[in-house]
Order: structure tokens, then C-alpha cells, then sequence
């Protein structure tokens, strides 16, 4: 179980750190409306481009303590459940502007692998 509790918090951890540092420029199939970066995903939503930074933010520390609860276990839970929550604005955001299941699949995936972590 401490392997896959582990694989889980990397999956998640690298995964948001991977979007929000390496592809915050670069366009996606997974990308909301049609945008073909953050700024523009956010801006599909109808989200002020300020929000863009402030959720990167939460993401990112989100990710870093994910990925911090290898070693410190107090980190798991509360991250978990704010990044859960997170997943559950993204997932509102791709239902509001109708985008595909494709493009819903990350957050609504992410989202589920939280909860299996706060399970576990």
C-alpha cells in the first residue's frame, strides 16, 4: 500500500507541476473551449486573467506538498482534499463552457486519485 500511496502522490504532484511550469504555454488537446494556453484557458472560462496566477499558485503549492508528504505525512491530507477541491472548480469550469469529455478527463481523473489518496 505505501507504493501506491506514493505513485499516487507523484502522479498527482508531477502532473500538476508538469501543466502549471512546463506547459503553461503550449497548447493541449485537453485545453478548455479552444485556448491554446493557461491565459487563454482561463480567459474561455470567463475567469479574470489575475485568477491565472492564483490558482497556479494554489496548484503548485498543492503539488509541492503532495509531493512533500512522502517524507512528512501531515501534508498528505490537507493537500489532498485542497487539491480535490481544485479538481471540482476545474471540472465546474469545462461544464460551463461544454467542453468534451476528453478535456474534462485530467481534472475529473486527478480528482479521483485524490480521493484514493486521502484514503488511503
Amino acid at each position: 500500500m505505501e507504493i501506491l500511496r506514493i505513485v499516487l502522490l507523484l502522479i498527482v504532484g508531477l502532473g500538476i507541476l508538469n501543466v502549471w511550469l512546463l506547459r503553461f504555454n503550449k497548447n493541449t488537446t485537453y485545453r478548455g473551449g479552444s485556448a491554446g494556453n493557461m491565459k487563454e484557458e482561463f480567459k474561455a472560462y470567463g475567469l479574470p486573467e489575475k485568477l491565472v496566477y492564483a490558482v497556479g499558485f494554489i496548484k503548485c503549492t498543492l503539488a509541492i506538498m503532495l509531493l512533500a508528504g512522502i517524507w512528512i505525512e501531515e501534508l498528505v491530507m490537507p493537500a489532498a482534499i485542497g487539491m480535490g477541491i481544485m479538481m471540482l472548480g476545474a471540472i465546474a469550469m469545462h461544464i460551463k463552457i461544454g467542453d468534451t469529455f476528453r478535456q474534462t478527463l485530467p481534472a475529473l481523473s486527478l480528482l479521483v486519485i485524490c480521493g484514493m489518496i486521502a484514503w488511503l
